[in-house]
């Protein structure tokens, strides 16, 4: 599942008409490729291995946990199950093993109803979602961005981001939360576009090849 061509469309309308410099970006990047991961508690799983390390290095503990505990998904009956020695073996820390019970234990008891997430307002949801030990705000947007498909998050905390914007819009310095916030108010209501064309921009430096598609883990 994908962004609607019609929002990608507006949105480069929308660019042309306020952002020069986006709208040059996206017709360097071409079509957006975003596309919505379908199981969103392995999205947060991946979200929390991720945290603090490479994306090679989670992609390997993810792979590590599927192997070890010979299942083709992670699901919260799954890791509810596993002893923490056998996550730990796979590579994760006590504090992230912590963590992903915590988040298994709210999606099984309902205070975290990932299914009907897609109702909430995106402020709603990131409340509901940061109640999870090891999920903050900006893991919150990613899930906003990854699995709801909202097109209208713009996450300021992400230094990635930050840097390109320093790039595309040739500052001395990387900005910092408010000034990126106010670089990026007029990218609103498409922001989430603008944030990926943003991202995409390191990747024509550093990983032409990059298809990025879906969530990097």
């Amino acid at each position: 599942m994908r962004i609607p061509n019609e929002k990608i469309t507006a949105a480069r309308e929308h660019f042309l008409a306020s952002d020069p410099a986006m709208h040059g970006l996206m017709l360097r990047v071409g079509p957006c490729t975003l596309k919505l991961h379908r199981d969103r508690f392995d999205l947060l799983v991946r979200s929390i291995i991720s945290q603090q390390i490479s994306t090679k290095a989670a992609r390997s503990i993810r792979l590590k946990l599927l192997a070890d505990l010979q299942v083709q998904q992670l699901d919260p009956q799954v890791l509810i199950r596993a002893s923490d020695a056998a996550l730990r073996g796979a590579g994760l820390s006590g504090q992230k093993v912590a963590y992903i019970r915590d988040l298994a234990d709210h999606v099984l008891s309902g205070r975290l109803p990932l299914n009907r997430l897609g109702r909430y307002s995106d402020a709603e949801a990131i409340d509901r979602l940061t109640e999870v030990h090891g999920i903050g705000k900006w893991t919150a947007q990613m899930f906003l961005i990854f699995a709801l498909g909202r097109l209208d998050v713009f996450p300021e905390a992400d230094l990635g981001l930050r840097s390109a914007m320093r790039e595309l819009y040739e500052l001395a310095e990387t900005p910092g939360l408010k000034e990126s916030r106010e670089l990026a108010a007029h990218w609103s209501p498409y922001a989430t576009l603008g944030t990926w064309y943003a991202w995409r921009l390191s990747d024509l430096k550093n990983d032409p090849g990059q298809a990025a598609t879906v969530y990097p883990v």
